[in-house]
């Protein structure tokens, strides 16, 4: 017997802990809910529950996300309904104002609604917003290339007084065509003198060309200050009958009105003159981006990069082709219902195209509460306690700990027994 050591006291005393320890956790985990508390208790398990819960918030959030993108959607759909009762009524006037029975005050008058109705058209496109977000001004429409007219730098005009479609920029250009109004060779020879003026919002601009060898331009001469004080500098070519004004900043359509074209001999005798051999012309625009890339991106997914994008294009009455109309005349009139139809067109085609959007962001948020659904039940799987499970354990370990307590204290009584040998 000895009494330095009681190793059945140790050995009891090292269940007792074990079952209090384990007590301990399983009381945590009933506690919480969870079976993975910390990283000791499965650390493996943690780092792919906190993944999946990455994936479950992201998945949530997208499903707000795309709630909101439908919203957007609806807000700019519902104005374009606005849109296209004006437009309706527009048309409408046109058709009355084609009839001959209005005299020129009414037609006036419907005129005056026309105007007033074109106006509405764009306070919609400039004002309707969804979080302070313009939706129908073109800032959420993709950039296109296409050539669009009176938007360039570059200017044409026959002197014949035909437009030509075409941009021409040969700076060796033959003039032998070159014809007035009427038709009448203007004579070109080597020595001649070409005279452009024209005026442009008032200011009064005058091009010189020199001919050598007969044929070509040379030693262009021009200068506008454009009401700001900026030079442009110009290019004045011909070919195939056609004179061609090249400028270093867009014009306004039909901003250059008075054009006189004079040709001079080398002793400056006026041979030939062709006074407002063309009236005005209109500027034609290359192919180039017409509206800036804006495009509304919806992340309708858990991750970066899984975008949705719509573009909502101009729907103002400019991109409409409504602006400036005209139903004064029954010509006019006429004119118009052509262009309200193509209006109309449009905005239909747009509303299409944003319903088709909204019926997808509905199949979209479906297919993300499915799988955020779905990915909750994979990730409790692991991160979840068994409660009757741990119930059992922590039961069953309360147990052990107090059996261990009641045979801690027999261990404890053992050394006591040598006490009986001295009697």
């Amino acid at each position: 017997m000895i009494i330095n050591h009681n190793i059945a006291a140790l050995n009891t005393l090292n269940h007792l802990n074990a079952a209090t320890n384990a007590q301990s956790k399983a009381m945590q985990k009933l506690s919480s809910g969870l079976r993975i508390n910390g990283a000791a208790d499965d650390a493996a398990g943690l780092a792919i529950s906190e993944k999946m819960r990455s994936q479950i918030r992201g998945l949530d959030q997208a499903t707000k996300n795309a709630q909101d993108a439908t919203s957007l959607l609806q807000t700019a759909e519902g104005a374009l309904n606005e849109t296209h009762d004006i437009l309706q009524r527009m048309r409408e006037l046109a058709v009355q104002s084609s009839n001959d029975t209005n005299t020129d005050d009414d037609r006036q008058n419907i005129q005056s609604e026309m105007s007033q109705l074109e106006s509405e058209i764009d306070r919609i496109g400039n004002t309707t917003q969804f979080n302070t977000k313009n939706l129908l001004d073109g800032s959420m429409g993709k950039a296109v290339t296409e050539a669009v007219a009176n938007e360039n730098t570059s200017g044409i005009f026959k002197v014949k007084g035909e437009t030509d479609t075409s941009l021409l920029s040969d700076t060796n250009a033959l003039l032998t065509n070159l014809t007035d109004k009427d038709g009448n060779s203007l004579g070109i020879t080597a020595g001649d003198k070409i005279t452009v003026t024209y005026v442009k919002n008032g200011t009064t601009t005058t091009y010189t060309v020199d001919v050598e060898d007969g044929t070509k331009l040379s030693n262009i001469d021009g200068s506008d200050t454009d009401g700001s004080g900026k030079k442009l500098d110009g290019t004045l070519t011909a070919k195939d009958g056609a004179l061609i004004l090249a400028a270093d900043e867009a014009g306004t359509a039909n901003a250059i009105e008075g054009i006189t074209i004079t040709v001079q001999d080398k002793n400056g005798n006026v041979r030939t003159a062709a006074t407002n051999a063309l009236s005005s012309f209109k500027e034609t625009k290359a192919a180039a981006d017409v509206r800036s890339d804006g495009s509304a991106t919806f992340l309708i997914g858990a991750n970066g990069g899984q975008n949705l994008q719509v573009d909502i294009n101009d729907m103002r009455a400019q991109a409409l082709g409504v602006s400036g109309l005209q139903v004064s005349t029954q010509t006019q009139a006429n004119a118009a219902i052509k262009v309200i139809d193509n209006a109309i067109q449009k905005v239909s085609a747009e509303r299409g195209k944003l319903g088709a959007f909204e019926n997808r962001l509905d199949h979209t948020v479906n297919n993300l509460s499915t799988s955020s659904e779905n990915l909750t039940s994979a990730e409790s799987r692991i991160r979840d306690v068994d409660m009757a499970k741990e119930m059992s354990e922590q039961t069953k370990q309360s147990i052990l700990a107090q059996a261990a307590q009641a045979m801690l204290a027999q261990a404890n009584q053992q050394p006591q027994q040598v006490l009986q040998l001295l009697r």
